[in-house]
């Protein structure tokens, strides 16, 4: 199996690629043909549900779905520069098994730091479906999500051994100053295409964190643990038994209360967020705290406060990271907006040093 090359798009996963990646789960059947079907909305790969043809019976499954470097060039490049396929692939290889929050069986996972080809070749959860971005989600659908967040951050919540995995982006002084700098770099840009469509407090709210955002991204005290980065309505599969977490190309090291803000911004339209955010952050705290993890209520809802500001920052630097399309600009402004709205809300720029116009 070492000798198996990752693939650089999704036309070299056919079939006799597919039958050696295979190989440990198929009994020694053999792949005879290979339908591949674009699926999602992934912004820096693309993903493919491959439809497959044995030629016996065999325990293997009859469909996959495989995760492969962007056909477009524009995201392939910002993949390169955020390491986002090495990051999944060393997610799936070394750190999946130590949690318990849900996602798809993996069977295969790659990279090849010369190229930056990769895959992941994972359970196809069909009929699950993915989320809506851009639609959001009801409450009761929010409320589905939470314990998967605690799955997620409990297990290995203030785990000294984290630190030892060295491919796991953590808060430090060059990655700070490199997301400032690149905030400084593209800001303009994102004003030029998107200023009409960011609400003017937004904008304003925007303005005056970026002199703060080195320092925001630095004072993040422990305890850490595992963050997912992005979780939000588009990586998250509904309607099996259990909600499923998917895309793991930012996971790092670091406040899971990041994770917790991002969700809750992100999917609920600001009306419903206000109703219900301090019940659902309440579900957070009671699930964690009963893996047994010693957090008070307090540093619960301030970490929610504070950590907002992730999301912003993903929107921004995201829109103008990957190759533009229509439903993109779409997904990132509402994820602009929402989160904006939440921080003013939640008087979040308080809590960061954030100077008032």
């Amino acid at each position: 199996m070492s000798e198996l090359q990752a693939p650089t798009g999704a036309d070299d996963v056919d079939a006799a690629w597919l039958t050696a990646a295979m190989a440990p789960f198929a009994d020694g059947a053999q792949v005879t043909a290979v339908q591949r079907r674009p699926i999602g909305n992934g912004m820096v790969a693309d993903s493919v549900r491959l439809s497959i043809a044995w030629d016996r019976p065999t325990p293997a499954p009859s469909s996959l779905v495989a995760k492969v470097p962007s056909a477009s060039e524009t995201s392939r490049l910002g993949a390169a520069a955020t390491r986002t396929y090495l990051l999944e692939a060393a997610f799936y290889n070394e750190l999946a098994d130590s949690l318990t929050v849900h996602r798809p069986r993996c069977y295969l996972s790659l990279h090849n730091e010369q190229t930056n080809d990769y895959v992941v070749l994972l359970e196809d959860l069909a009929p699950a479906q993915a989320g809506d971005q851009i639609a959001g989600c009801s409450v009761d659908e929010a409320a589905s999500v939470i314990p998967e967040l605690a799955s997620l951050h409990g297990p290995r919540w203030n785990d000294p051994t984290l630190h030892d995995l060295s491919w796991l982006d953590r808060p430090n002084q060059q990655s700070a100053t490199g997301v400032a700098q690149l905030m400084a770099m593209f800001f303009r840009g994102f004003v030029d295409r998107y200023g009409d469509r960011v609400d003017p407090e937004v904008m304003e709210l925007t303005e005056r964190f970026i002199p703060s955002i080195e320092s925001y991204l630095l004072d993040r005290p422990e305890p850490w643990t595992v963050a997912h980065g992005d979780f939000r309505l588009d990586n998250l599969l509904f309607g099996g038994p259990r909600v499923a977490v998917l895309d793991w190309q930012t996971v790092k090291l670091g406040p899971g209360l990041s994770d917790v803000a991002y969700f809750i911004g992100s999917a609920l339209q600001p009306e419903q967020r206000r109703s219900a955010e301090t019940d659902l952050v309440r579900q957070y705290h009671q699930a964690l705290t009963a893996t047994g993890v010693p957090l008070s209520w307090d540093d619960c809802w301030l970490g929610y406060r504070r950590y907002g500001f992730d999301g912003l920052l993903m929107g921004i630097l995201a829109s103008m990271f990957v190759g533009q399309t229509d439903r993109g600009d779409e997904m990132f402004m509402a994820m602009v907006n929402r989160h904006g709205r939440q921080l003013l809300d939640l008087e979040s720029d308080t809590l960061i040093g954030c100077p008032k116009g």
